[in-house]
């Protein structure tokens, strides 16, 4: 609570109000939803940031920021009266109690599997109208998320209807077929589109096989090239201390240092 007995919650509010008034931020003033799309996507990367260090003190202040993201839209959009930040809990709260009747409800439910598909199944209800398409298990999936998350939210999604392996055996499998139809475009002239198809059809097979074994494709990515990035540096380093740029070492002896940098 604040010194006036006004939660921080609401703090946060007003403060967002009077930098989006006459007298306020020239800068807030002239943000709309589309010119803040790109903070909302950086401060959440900053977030998954703060969670990967380990830093509690970090996490805490990215996760203000983006709280900051979600008052700013709901401040724009107040503006003109289409909702305030007051329908935007009550719009969470709603959906919660109403995807958890297990909780607030009387259904039983046996483990987080059958949650998950008791969530799935209300959202199509949600959606279902009397007019229009019908509802698809896919919806929800926002296109412009990253290609391997979304790769792996719609693996999720359609594997909670049933539409899956029956083991990761048949994902590796699959990824087998892959490569193979991979390197049959390279090897009988297959267009580029052709290739890059191919290509990623051969992701989206590796990102099936990672859901399989409780691998976030995403974070196994990013540790990966992190892992890549460090031994690099490290050959510069190496070879600047022979007083040897990397311009003039051969692939041989560039691949020696990396294997034994592997082995330290």
């Amino acid at each position: 609570m604040s010194a006036n007995g006004e939660s921080t919650f609401a703090q946060l509010v007003s403060v967002m109000a009077r930098l989006r008034g006459s007298d306020g931020c020239p800068w807030d003033r002239e943000q709309d939803h589309v010119t803040l799309k790109p903070y909302l996507l950086e401060e959440t990367y900053e977030v998954l940031d703060a969670i990967d260090a380990g830093d509690d003190a970090d996490l805490c202040g990215e996760l203000g920021d983006v709280l900051l993201q979600v008052v700013f839209h709901a401040q724009v959009a107040s503006e003109t009266d289409r909702f305030t930040v007051d329908d935007v809990c009550r719009a969470i709260v709603d959906k919660l109690i109403r995807r958890h009747p297990h909780v607030f409800a009387e259904l039983h439910v046996d483990d987080a599997g059958e949650v998950l598909r008791n969530w799935e199944q209300i959202k199509l209800e949600e959606r279902r109208t009397d007019q229009g398409p019908a509802p698809s298990a896919l919806d929800g999936v926002p296109r412009p998320m990253p290609a391997l998350l979304r790769a792996q939210r719609v693996q999720e999604k359609v594997s909670r209807v049933g539409f899956d392996w029956d083991h990761v055996d048949g994902a590796l499998d699959k990824v087998k077929e892959e490569i193979e139809e991979l390197r049959h475009e390279r090897d009988h002239g297959g267009t580029p589109e052709q290739i890059t198809e191919e290509f990623g059809d051969l992701l989206f097979a590796l990102v099936n096989v990672a859901r399989f074994m409780k691998v976030v494709p995403e974070d196994a990515l990013r540790g990966a090239v992190d892992k890549f990035d460090r031994r690099f540096r490290r050959v510069e380093h190496i070879f600047a201390e022979r007083g040897t740029s990397l311009s003039e070492a051969t692939l041989e002896e560039m691949d020696t240092v990396w294997n034994e940098i592997k082995h330290e």
